[in-house]
């Protein structure tokens, strides 16, 4: 439709979200663990995860699977594991960069984007030379936890208008 406003455009979704993998890192440095379900806490981030602080920005990491299959191009593999990439959650299904300054729910969680989620020097460490190149851009998305609530893999992420 012609005459669109960038506002009704950026409202606009293809298909809802889906939540793929979830995990938490419990200590610094260690790998992450993988779960069925969390619990996400108001202003605080993942039940268990070393990032969880009041009032942070980077309460929760999320990583479409999208963008990993295209770090795993750029890497030249047919595909990595997502688990180093060292992200909470991974989604399906939704363009995550999409979401900026929206907010948004998973499960019975709701959140808001706060920024982009740059790559650190431990992905040329997971992914080999050229790992942090790779993730440049596609790293994901960062934010804090508005409402309190469970989330589950599987469950959809619906975007707030």
């Amino acid at each position: 439709m012609l005459g669109r406003s960038i506002k009704e455009l950026t409202d606009q979704y293809a298909q809802v979200g889906l939540v793929k993998l979830v995990t938490i890192r419990p200590l610094r440095k260690e790998p992450p663990v993988i779960l069925k379900d969390v619990e996400a806490i108001a202003e605080v981030g993942l039940a268990g995860d070393h990032y969880a602080s009041k009032g942070g920005k980077r309460q929760v990491t999320l990583i479409s699977r999208e963008h990993i299959h295209a770090v795993a191009s750029f890497m030249g593999k047919e595909e990595i594991d997502p688990l180093a990439l060292r992200r909470n959650i991974v989604t399906t299904g939704i363009n995550l960069n999409a979401l900026k300054d929206k907010r948004f729910q998973i499960g019975e969680a709701v959140f808001e984007h706060t920024g982009e989620c740059h790559p650190c020097s431990r992905m040329e460490e997971n992914l080999g030379s050229g790992g942090y190149n790779a993730m440049r851009g596609h790293g994901g998305i960062t934010c804090r936890v508005i409402q309190s609530g469970r989330i589950t893999r599987g469950d959809s992420i619906k975007v707030f208008d």
